[in-house]
Formats: structure tokens, C-alpha cells, sequence
């Protein structure tokens, strides 16, 4: 039975595999506009960055979780060289000097580093800014066979994505609560009827 069970799931996978290998790639365009949409998700992120950042004390952007792990300044520079190295790629060179060597242990300044990170989403924006949606086609053999930009605008997005749920979980470890967290939750208390005296 065991013997039927492993060769059924061989089977199985293999099956999958060839279903998945020769089914053409879907090469339909989006019903949305993937450059609004773009803006929306990066404008986003810049401002849950930057408050974040604003909300955390200037003495723990020195702060990792365990040595040779990043610290909170380190992970915000590691989000603004990745969004110029990325927006880059979309066609516009970042200003001379934007990523010096070791950028990522450049400054555990506050004020700077929420500065550089403030100058990267400006960046990407306007990488954004400048594109049609047709450009999302346009190839991007860097990063593929068939990537194209719209691959590195998903990138982008991915990629600060993952590391603001990285900083939220630094903050958190460091006593703040995100700002908007903050607020939804005040704001939820002002509605909320008080039950322990009507």
C-alpha cells in the first residue's frame, strides 16, 4: 500500500510538472492601470516607512535583534539602495554619489536616514512617473529571459513589502507601535460606546 501510495505521488508530480511546462504563458494585459496602481502601492509604502522610521527613537536605529543581523538603520538603507538600484534599471540614473560603498553602514543617523529613505521613494516614483503602461512590457533581459520592466516595478513593491514587515517587527521588539496601528486604534476606541459606563 505504502509502495502505491510514494508511486502515485511520483506519479502526481510529474504529471504537474508537464501540465505546468507546456501550458503557454498568459500574455493577456491587465483590465487595471498598472502604473496607478504602481504609484498607490509605492506612495504607500513610502509614507508606513517614513512614519515608522519617524516613530522609532534616534538611539535604537543602532539596534539589531542579534549580531550580524541587520540593525533598523541598516534595514531602512538596504530598502533605499535597493529601491535606486531597481528604479535604476527602469531607465533613470540615480543622482552621482546616491550609493556610496557600504551605503547600508553609511549613517545610524536618524534624521539621515529617514532623508535617504524619503529620496528613494521620490526616486522610484518618479521612475514610475515616467513610464506608460505599454513601457510595463518593454524587455528586462537583467533580470531574465522574459522579464520585462513591469517585473521590476512588481520587485520593487515585493521586495519593500517584505522588509516593512521586517521593520514592524523591529519596532515592535523596541516597544512602538506602528503609527497607523496607533491610530486605527484610537479611533476605534472614539467609536466604540463605553460599556462600563453608559
Amino acid at each position: 500500500m505504502r509502495k502505491l501510495r510514494v508511486s502515485l505521488l511520483v506519479l502526481g508530480l510529474v504529471s504537474a510538472g508537464t501540465v505546468t511546462a507546456s501550458r503557454p504563458k498568459d500574455t493577456t494585459p491587465p483590465s487595471y492601470d498598472m502604473k496607478a496602481q504602481s504609484l498607490v502601492d509605492v506612495e504607500g509604502l513610502d509614507r508606513q516607512f517614513v512614519t515608522l522610521a519617524e516613530a522609532t527613537a534616534a538611539d535604537k536605529f543602532s539596534w539589531r535583534p542579534a549580531p550580524g543581523v541587520r540593525s533598523i538603520a541598516e534595514v531602512y538603507l538596504h530598502v533605499a539602495g535597493s529601491n535606486l538600484q531597481f528604479a535604476a534599471d527602469l531607465g533613470t540614473l540615480p543622482p552621482p554619489g546616491a550609493l556610496p560603498q557600504n551605503y547600508e553602514q553609511s549613517t545610524t543617523d536618524k534624521a539621515e536616514v529617514i532623508d535617504q529613505l524619503k529620496r528613494s521613494f521620490a526616486y522610484v516614483q518618479a521612475a514610475i512617473e515616467k513610464m506608460a503602461n505599454a513601457d510595463f512590457a518593454k524587455p528586462a533581459k537583467k533580470y531574465g529571459p522574459d522579464a520585462n520592466a513591469g517585473d521590476i516595478v512588481y520587485l520593487i513593491v515585493t521586495h519593500t513589502h517584505e522588509h516593512l514587515g521586517q521593520s514592524i517587527a523591529y519596532a515592535r521588539m523596541n516597544g512602538v507601535v506602528p503609527p497607523w496601528t496607533a491610530q486605527a486604534q484610537a479611533k476605534q476606541q472614539k467609536q466604540a460606546p463605553d460599556l462600563l459606563h453608559p
